[in-house]
Parts: C-alpha cells; structure tokens; sequence
C-alpha cells in the first residue's frame, strides 16, 4: 500500500514537471520515475523524460514497449517515437486503457515481448503501474517464473486494485 500512495504522488509530481519548468536528476537510468530492473534484459519504469531515453540507449536496451495512451493528462511525450527511433533502438506502442486492462493488450504485449527474445527491453507506461503489471503477468503465465516469488517486483511499484487486480492476478495461461 505504501509503494502505491509512492507510485501515485510521483505520478503527479512527474505532471508537474511534464507541464512547468520545474526538472529532476537526470544522470543514470536508476533516476527515471519509477525504474524496476528485472534482469539483464528487462526493465520497466513511469514515462521517461525526453533527456534520459539517450541514458536508456547508453545502457544498451534496444526496445521501448510504451503501454501508456495519447487521450489522458498521463499522454506521454508525443514525440517519443521519434526520439526513439533517431537513436536506434525499436519503439512499439501498446496504449493501454488504466480502467479496462485486456486480453487483446496483453496478446499485443506477449507477441512483441517474444518478437523481441533477443534484444533488451524496456517497458514503461505513466507512471509503471500497467508495466509493471504486464511484464509481472507475462513473467508468470508466459516464462512459467512462480508468481510468489516475482510478486515482490510488482509491490515494489504499486499493489493493483480495481480491474488491475483482476487483470494481474488471473490463474489461466493466455497462450
């Protein structure tokens, strides 16, 4: 509960900052908002600045899977495609609903993620509560990883509620 009231003000905080001049540190991936190092391949986090995706190229991902939509105040940068793709690595845009999570989202998610076995990726959405949940989802339905064992990762950001909970925590395998 305590990460999720964390997870929720810095995502105003990182509003405040997207919409005033107001900036962060900005030196290494670990200060991107929210930032869960999964392994050697995988990593999720809230919206990147405009300045650190270069910090995310240096470390060596490939990948940025963006689950967050265009409609909301959360909108990501709308030039993130671009950025992305000017410094060589692969942009996949995934916008998913926060209210109404689905199978389809997720069947998208899973088929980029087994696109991209070889490569480092980094997932991100707002504020790391739908990415977080996805890659928790997919490391347990999809890599067979035992969920009581990698649900430490998903409390680390947030403890899902709502449609989320319903979303994260179901038993049945998609593939």
């Amino acid at each position: 509960m305590l990460n999720t009231a964390k997870t929720t003000l810095g995502f105003f905080g990182s509003l405040i900052r997207k919409y005033t001049p107001l900036q962060y540190k900005e030196n290494s991936v670990e200060d991107i908002f929210n930032y869960l190092n999964i392994n050697d391949t995988l990593s999720c986090s809230g919206q990147p600045g405009k300045n650190q995706f270069p910090l995310i190229q240096k470390a060596g991902y490939d990948v940025i899977i963006n689950l967050a939509p265009y409609e909301f105040i959360e909108s990501p940068l709308k030039d993130e495609e671009a950025i992305v793709t000017e410094l060589g690595m692969g942009y996949i845009h995934i916008p998913v609903n926060f209210f109404n999570p689905t199978t389809e989202d997720f069947d998208m998610f899973v088929d980029t993620m087994q696109g991209a076995w070889d490569k480092k990726v980094w997932v991100h959405c707002a504020a790391n509560a739908r990415a977080s949940s996805f890659v928790y989802r997919y490391r347990c339905s999809i890599l067979g990883e035992d969920r009581q064992a990698v649900i430490w990762d998903l409390r680390e950001i947030w403890e899902p509620a709502g449609p989320w909970k319903t979303f994260v925590f179901d038993e049945k395998p998609i593939h």
